[in-house]
This record gives C-alpha cells, sequence and structure tokens, in this order.
C-alpha cells in the first residue's frame, strides 16, 4: 500500500518531531530536589504518534487524487435543513436556563467571536482582502462606549450605531491608502494599523486613559432596568445571540446581492473585475467599512461585558484568532465559521484540565484540520453558470 519512500518520509518526519518536542516531553524538572528527571517514554510515544499520523495523511491525499473536487470536499456550504436550523435555535435559547454562569459566559465570548469572524469574512472570505489588524476596529468600537460613557454619559444602546459608524470610517481610512496594494503588501499594511492603534491607545494617556485602561463601564440595562449581576450575564448571552443571528441574515444577503457578487468576483481576479466595469475602488471600501462596522459593535458589547478595558485586550493575537476563524472555517463560508469559532473558543477553555498539555492538544487538532481540511471545515462551493448558447454555432 505504501512504498518505501513514503515509509521513509514519514519516519524522517517522526524523528524531526522528536527533536523538536524533546524539551517539552523529556526534560522534567522536580522542583523539590532540584533534579532533572528523564521521561524518554514520552519521546517513543511522540515517535510513533507521528508516524503513524503521516502515513495517514499521505494515505488520505493519495486517495483524494483519485477523487473529482466536489468529493474532496468533505462538507459542502450548502442550504441547512429548517429542522437543523430550529433545533440549533431552541438549543441556543434554553443553554443559559441549563448551565451554569460560567458556561454562560463562556459561550457568550464565543457567540461574539461568531460575529467577528463574519465580520471580517466579508473582508478576507468574500472580498479576498487580508487583513491582519482586525481587532484594530475591536478596539475602536470598546473605547469608542467606554469614552462617550465616561465623558458624556451615553448608554449602551445607544453607543453601538456610534461605534459602528466610528469603526466603518476606520475601515474607510485604512481601505484608501490599500487600494492598489494586494496579497503579503496588503497584509503588511493592515497589521502596521493594528499596531498604531493599539500604540495610540497605550500612549495617548490624555484621551484613552493609556494602559491603565478604562474601568467601571457600565452594563446594558432593559429600558432603564437594571439586572443584578447573575441575570446579567443571561441577558448579555441574548444581546450576543441576537447579534449572532442579525449578522447571519446580513451577510447573507449580503453575499447574494450585486454588491456581495462584486466582491466575489473581486476576490477571483482583480484585473478581469476592474475589466468588466466594476468599480474597484468602491467595492474594496465597501468592504473594509462593512466588515469594520461588525468589529465596532462586538467592541461595545466587550466593554460592557468585562466592565473594563485597556490596550492589552487588543493585540495582535486577537487579529491571529479571527483570522484562523476564517480560514479553518472556509473561506466565505457562513456555517463553517460559526462551526470554526465554537472550536477555536471553547476547545482551548474546556481543556484547562489537562494542564499545560491543553495547548499543544489545541494545536494538534487544528494542525489535522489544515492538513485533512484544506478549503476549511466547510468548503465554499463554486457556482457553475450554465446557459443555452452553443459556442460551436
Amino acid at each position: 500500500m505504501f512504498s518505501f519512500k513514503e515509509i521513509k518520509k514519514s519516519f524522517l518526519i517522526s524523528l524531526w518531531f522528536m527533536f523538536l518536542t524533546f524539551p517539552l516531553m523529556v526534560i522534567k524538572i522536580n522542583p523539590e530536589t532540584h533534579s532533572i528527571l528523564w521521561e524518554w517514554k514520552n519521546m517513543l510515544w511522540v515517535g510513533i504518534g507521528t508516524f503513524c499520523i503521516s502515513l495517514l495523511v499521505r494515505f488520505y491525499q493519495a486517495r483524494n487524487k483519485k477523487k473529482s473536487l466536489s468529493k474532496k470536499l468533505f462538507f459542502a456550504d450548502r442550504k441547512i435543513p429548517t429542522s437543523v436550523i430550529v433545533a440549533f435555535l431552541f438549543f441556543s435559547i434554553i443553554f443559559p436556563f441549563l448551565f451554569s454562569n460560567y458556561h454562560v459566559n463562556i459561550m457568550t465570548t464565543a457567540l461574539m467571536y461568531i460575529v467577528l469572524g463574519l465580520g471580517l469574512n466579508i473582508i478576507v472570505g468574500l472580498a479576498g482582502l487580508l487583513n491582519l489588524g482586525y481587532a484594530a476596529f475591536y478596539a475602536i468600537g470598546a473605547y469608542s462606549y467606554a469614552l462617550l460613557n465616561y465623558h458624556f454619559g451615553i448608554g449602551f444602546w445607544l453607543a453601538i450605531p456610534i461605534a459602528a459608524l466610528l469603526s466603518a470610517l476606520a475601515g474607510i481610512l485604512l481601505g484608501f491608502p490599500v487600494l492598489r496594494l494586494r496579497g503579503d503588501y496588503l497584509a503588511i499594511v493592515t497589521l502596521c494599523f493594528g499596531t498604531i492603534i493599539r500604540l495610540i491607545l497605550e500612549n495617548w494617556d490624555e484621551l484613552t486613559f493609556g494602559p491603565s485602561g478604562i474601568s467601571q463601564i457600565p452594563r446594558p440595562t432593559f429600558f432603564g432596568i437594571e439586572f443584578s449581576p447573575h441575570n446579567v450575564t443571561t441577558y448579555i448571552y441574548f444581546i450576543a445571540l441576537g447579534f449572532v443571528f442579525f449578522t447571519i441574515f446580513m451577510v447573507n444577503r449580503l453575499k447574494h446581492s450585486k454588491i456581495g457578487r462584486e466582491w466575489q468576483a473581486l476576490r477571483e481576479d482583480e484585473i478581469a473585475c476592474e475589466a468588466m466595469g466594476v468599480d474597484k475602488t468602491k467595492t474594496k471600501l465597501s468592504a473594509f467599512a462593512l466588515g469594520a462596522t461588525w468589529a465596532g459593535m462586538m467592541g461595545v458589547l466587550f466593554a460592557a461585558k468585562t466592565t473594563f478595558i485597556n490596550p492589552a485586550s487588543f493585540t495582535f493575537i486577537e487579529s491571529v484568532i479571527m483570522l484562523s476563524i476564517v480560514v479553518l472555517g472556509g473561506m466565505g463560508s457562513i456555517s463553517g465559521i460559526i462551526i470554526a469559532a465554537l472550536i477555536l473558543i471553547l476547545l482551548p477553555e474546556y481543556l484547562r484540565e489537562l494542564g499545560n498539555y491543553r495547548m499543544i492538544v489545541f494545536g494538534l487538532s487544528m494542525v489535522v484540520i489544515i492538513i485533512f481540511k484544506p478549503h476549511g471545515l466547510i468548503g465554499n462551493v463554486k457556482k457553475n453558470y450554465k446557459t443555452d448558447y452553443d459556442v460551436s454555432q
């Protein structure tokens, strides 16, 4: 089944992984006796496991070469059955009444990242514009609510449209300098933009209070009614859930609208898109503005949820997590992003019992997904448009 060449490559890969994980898996320090414990058995398991996984990957890739593209995708981004949607909606509604506040709080965070992933999906997944500074729009939304409330007493619900507008304007300001950029150059500029925003938040003490951040940010109310600490967690959960359904509806409509088709055409071939009469400037700016809008709204919800923000909450790693959600879920796939966000946010939290090994398990699971599902968990299948016109005539 496997040639000697393939077995040799898998063996070399296992040796390389054993070398990389040697300091972590073999060398253990006893804090009581200050002595070193050598656990060679762990290295053996790493070698055997890596060798077997490598063979499975090669078998999977060889089998897929014999299949068509439609069969290569394990999932297809097709219409979800109504029964599945109803079941998901019902479980989402009863979730806070079945689990403790701890689980509700974690799920609220996951719902927020679903919205962030869907917002970034407009820029990266649909328009094909790589953005490594998406957390900057997230920060603009959070600081907009915190500062507006601190100086003018503006509440949560009024701050949402204001923060969305400010984030959209920031997206347009970012979009103008990068109209002629693509690929790695675009990624570098957006990365610098995110870094600049974070440095402004850290150093403009008169406006943003610097590294100390802003505390005592009010939680959302319901027509002036304030909730107890226990009930407000549930209330914020339902707000996040409402944002999820609203975002799914809007992104789905945008995806199949005229501007959505222009985004996807821009992603596939920018030169051909412009040759067909599509306004490249308007298309790119609309993608940046609309994508940033949802980040701004989630920034307001994040500030209200934590009641404290500082620049350390909006680092580069946040942008990486959001981008990972889009890539792992499937570029342009709505349902795939929902699943990827739940995995990326919930899995590390519920693996805390594994201690130092939880991030190893998490990283390995991501590597497996990338190897076996290069198109994402739910691939975005391209539509084929047929015509009755015969070119041979």
